[in-house]
């Protein structure tokens, strides 16, 4: 999951920025380099968090 967000958001932000170049290509994976250790940090940190969240959100939904 970490490598597909990371590839779509890096690849969204980095054609914003630059457009279809010669060098998109190199750019894109310059910057999704940096993004995919930060989106693993990151699932791996807020995991536990959004598990409990979407646990509480649920048993409210379902009236327990």
């Amino acid at each position: 999951m970490g490598l597909l967000m990371s590839l779509s958001i890096t690849f969204a932000t980095t054609f914003a920025r630059t457009g279809f170049g010669p060098a998109f290509v190199e750019q894109w994976m310059t910057v999704w380099g940096v993004a995919y250790p930060v989106a693993i940090i990151c699932i791996i940190l807020y995991r536990p968090l959004a598990t409990r969240l979407t646990a509480y959100l649920m048993a409210r939904i379902s009236g327990k």
